[in-house]
């Protein structure tokens, strides 16, 4: 569906049934450079099991328009009010990467709008590269080439997928591929400079829940541990083999993690 958030048009996937205020809202927040494809097959899980689902394009990805935010803060106060835009009180935060430090940072800033967090891929720092920044900031495809490969899993980049006929690596690619100009480099410069998650996870009551990949090259377990040590009421799933992006190497192990 197309909402008007700050005054930009707004891409926003609802999992294939309509938007409902009397069902619990469930919100799927996508990491860099990527868009509400990350949750094609989560989102409609969710919104045929009694959720109401938002799975935004963040201002300037995707179908969305207007400018790319460039801090996490100003990405958690736009979701906030999207959440306005949308009529919903309150909504269970589901976020990857990127995504992970923005709802965060929500339930920090906007405490009564945050029901739970489910932090997928995330880390106490989410510190990137000199050389992948770099490649970010000239478009080079590099960048899209690293993302691609360091953000995948070793079973990942030999096949694996479970859907017939698929290569995952391909498609992160095709993704990457299609964001506008600068829209990486924006992305991974505000992870690169955002200092502020063991601060914000300490402030969240909520119950959260950290899922991790052991083989994640992106955000290592390590780090997601420090992060999770933080959060006062929190519990830890770590998917073995699994890289950066869960939500196509393990869809179903990631599924069972959210829903428990």
């Amino acid at each position: 569906m197309q909402l008007s958030v700050n005054g930009h048009d707004t891409y926003v996937a609802t999992g294939g049934k309509d938007f409902d205020l009397s069902q619990p809202t469930i919100v799927l927040l996508h990491g860099a450079g990527f868009d509400h494809t990350t949750w094609a097959l989560h989102s409609r899980w969710f919104a045929h099991h009694g959720y109401s689902v938002l799975a935004p394009d963040l201002p300037g990805h995707g179908r969305s328009a207007g400018a790319p935010l460039s801090t996490i803060a100003e990405m958690a106060d736009w979701t906030a009010a999207l959440l306005d835009t949308a009529g919903a009180a309150e909504a269970w935060l589901v976020g990857h990467s990127m995504g992970s430090l923005i709802a965060i940072e929500i339930a920090a800033r906007h405490p009564a709008k945050v029901s739970a967090l489910s932090l997928i891929g995330t880390a106490a720092t989410m510190t990137v590269g000199p050389d992948l920044l770099k490649a970010a900031e000239a478009n080079d495809h590099s960048a899209v080439d690293m993302v691609s490969i360091w953000g995948l899993g070793f079973q990942a980049e030999l096949g694996g997928s479970l859907a017939p006929g698929l290569w995952m690596h391909s498609g992160a690619q095709r993704v990457l591929e299609q964001g506008r100009p600068g829209v990486l480099f924006n992305d991974l410069s505000a992870c690169n400079s955002y200092q502020n998650a063991l601060g914000a996870a300490a402030q969240i009551k909520i119950p959260a829940t950290v899922i991790l990949g052991e083989r994640d090259m992106m955000t290592p377990l390590k780090q997601g541990k420090a992060l999770a040590a933080a959060l006062p009421n929190s519990r830890t799933v770590v998917l073995r083999g699994a890289g950066h992006m869960m939500m196509v190497e393990r869809p179903d192990e990631l599924l069972a993690a959210l829903r428990s």
